[in-house]
């Protein structure tokens, strides 16, 4: 299994008043991570692949250490464990060297906004999300 590796850059309007990255933050820095991954990183030019869209249905986080403000950024690594007909289920693990900070996970759905509803996931998208996906994770 391969995991997408994100480096994401703290920013001095990050924090909080207890001088921690706040909370909601983490969500900012979770979806650039799942940015990068399904729109840099999936098919290359000229695919379809996660171009009409898509809607967030769920984010879990598990917070474990503060992160402070510094001027190197944290790295964010994410991965695939649910592939379903119509949804995927992104896990992230927010951390340096020597600390995982959060954990996370996040249901999405790809969307068709043309017609604003869901759509199914394509072929294509199945085949990238799948080296990406955990050892033992559920394919649908």
């Amino acid at each position: 299994m391969a995991r997408h590796i994100f480096r994401c850059p703290l920013r001095w309007a990050d924090m909080d008043a207890f001088g921690h990255i706040n909370n909601v933050v983490f969500l900012r820095y979770l979806e650039e991570a799942r940015i990068d991954f399904m729109f840099r990183l999936a098919p290359g030019e000229g695919s379809a692949s996660f171009t009409g869209g898509s809607v967030v249905s769920r984010h879990e986080i598990d917070y474990l250490r503060p992160l402070t403000h510094r001027h190197e950024p944290v790295t964010i690594e994410t991965w695939v464990t649910r592939i379903q007909a119509a949804s995927m289920t992104v896990r992230y693990e927010v951390k340096d060297e020597e600390t995982v900070y959060a954990r996370a996970s996040t249901v999405v759905v790809p969307y068709n906004l043309a017609e604003s509803r869901p759509r199914r996931i394509t072929e294509e998208e199945r085949k990238f999300l799948e080296q990406y996906r955990e050892d033992g994770a559920v394919a649908v």
